[in-house]
């Protein structure tokens, strides 16, 4: 994982663990790597980790058992309001960049129009 320097790490991992829990590739109840391990597999200080495993317990993404290891939550909605919070950010980052560029709503909407003739996008389900 290359790190953004201009953001906190700590928060970098848990938007990581999250991708990995939208992407499916970590689902509820799966285990996750000790706080050690972590640090070793993405060369960060150990301190930085425990943060992000602290923020992650905060946000209820993660719970730890004692002995046991830390394991993504069991909640059913996790996935789904994982991917809606992440898609509401880059859309509302999304409007606050081209609207920066001076591009008005219909600018905008005819843009985003023609993306998606472009762009495969999954059908719902």
């Amino acid at each position: 994982m290359e790190f953004d320097l201009s953001k906190p790490i700590y928060l970098q991992i848990v938007n990581e663990i999250k991708r990995k829990i939208v992407r499916r590739e970590l689902a509820p109840g799966d285990k996750i790597p000790s706080q050690r391990e972590m640090a070793q597999k993405m060369k960060v200080n150990p301190n930085t980790v425990q943060r992000a495993y602290q923020e992650m317990e905060r946000i209820e993404l993660v719970e730890t058992l004692r002995g046991q290891g830390t394991f993504i939550q069991q909640d059913p909605r996790l996935l789904e309001n994982l991917r809606n919070q992440m898609a509401q950010k880059a859309l509302d980052n999304f409007l606050k960049e081209v609207a920066a560029l001076g591009l008005g709503e219909n600018e905008i909407r005819s843009m985003i129009e023609e993306a998606l003739k472009q762009v495969p996008i999954p059908s719902n389900k």
